[in-house]
């Protein structure tokens, strides 16, 4: 096929490169559908396709449900009242991506040292070792008892962490994939959107090709210059940054959300009652809520056996209210071992039926 075969209309194709607008804010460069083809093809032929492989998540239900893990540019969001695991979950998360050696994981969080989120993944090392029974676990107000007496000599031998013999196997675990998983303690002053995404184009500059995942702990932490005027606003902008951040660097993203005051006295806790901004459910292409088991179980379940409503206490409902690339509304649950600071990995489908009321006052 010549050019004289194309339509007339090619004629006022535009060349390559040559439609684009500059701006202080950044430049914006239309690109044809054929270029984009292009691209892939080219990307294709020579094994550069990692943006289309999902990073499993190492919760094997929930990656099998949102279609084997995240996606480069794909925004996730964890909801959830205080006390249900949410840094809990959001932690193994990184801890499990880290370690499977398929990506870095950068964890953000503005509520705790990184210190504090070594000893929480020192317990979780301990107890996954050995779940179910959790023989020889360390417990995570432990951890730090333990440390000291490595440092004071008692019956350590030194003051080599790795000297205590409780420590070690945990301390040698995390040794295998510590390179891959960094901590940050989130900044009111520094910890902004546009930071977080030059500290992503860092990222690249540094490793190359190597895939990033980034957790934000939580989302309406993240601070905004000028201070807006009220929550929603600061939380629209937000959410919009973290999204535009995973599209357009291409690394998949982890944020908490915290649930507003109607939420943490509603029935059953929604995607709706995440706290700022509706602009959270637009932007989300995955959206978890993690609700205790023992608050939304039907009563039909337990009436025949009272001693049923004890076991539900140890799991939480972790419902995928939202899933742009696969199915959504289903609930999975999760054994919690929250002294451990972890979840048994290995969830299931809720069998029983759930409600939308709570039928238990703490």
């Amino acid at each position: 096929m010549t050019t004289t075969d194309l339509p007339q209309e090619a004629d006022a194709a535009v060349e390559p490169n040559t439609w684009r607008l500059d701006t202080d804010n950044g430049s914006m460069v239309p690109r044809s559908a054929l270029d984009v083809l292009v691209d892939l093809n080219d990307n294709f032929a020579s094994g550069r396709f990692g943006e289309y492989q999902p990073v499993p998540l190492g919760f094997g239900m929930l990656d099998k449900t949102i279609g084997g893990g995240l996606r480069a540019g794909e925004l996730l969001l964890i909801g959830g009242a205080q006390g249900t695991g949410k840094t809990t979950m959001a932690l193994q998360m990184a801890r499990n991506v880290a370690s499977s050696g398929q990506a870095n994981v950068l964890y953000v969080c503005f509520e705790h040292e990184e210190q504090y989120l070594l000893n929480r993944l020192v317990a979780l090392e301990s107890a996954l070792a050995h779940l179910p029974q959790k023989t020889g676990a360390i417990k995570i107000q432990d951890v730090r008892k333990e440390i000291m007496s490595s440092w004071m000599g008692e019956g350590t031998g030194g003051t080599s962490l790795t000297a205590n013999p409780r420590l070690r196997p945990s301390l040698d675990r995390i040794a295998r994939y510590g390179q891959n998983l960094f901590l940050l303690r989130g900044s009111q002053s520094a910890s902004t959107v546009d930071n977080l995404r030059k500290l992503v184009q860092r990222h690249r500059v540094l490793s190359g090709d190597r895939r990033l995942l980034v957790v934000i702990d939580y989302l309406q932490k993240v601070p905004m210059f000028p201070e807006p005027a009220n929550e929603s606003e600061k939380v629209t902008y937000v959410v919009n940054g973290l999204k535009d951040i995973a599209l357009s660097e291409q690394v998949p993203m982890i944020a908490i959300v915290a649930a507003d005051k109607e939420g943490l006295k509603a029935q059953r806790l929604r995607n709706h009652h995440l706290r700022g901004s509706s602009a959270i459910n637009y932007e989300a292409d995955i959206i978890l809520i993690i609700n205790e088991k023992y608050h939304i179980v039907a009563k039909v379940n337990i009436e025949f056996n009272p001693y049923q409503a004890q076991r539900f206490r140890d799991w939480v409902v972790v419902s995928i209210e939202k899933n742009r690339g696969g199915q959504d509304n289903v609930d999975l649950e999760f054994e919690k071992h929250f002294e451990f600071s972890c979840f048994d990995p290995n969830g299931r489908a809720v069998q029983e039926k759930l409600i939308e009321e709570r039928l238990y006052n703490e």
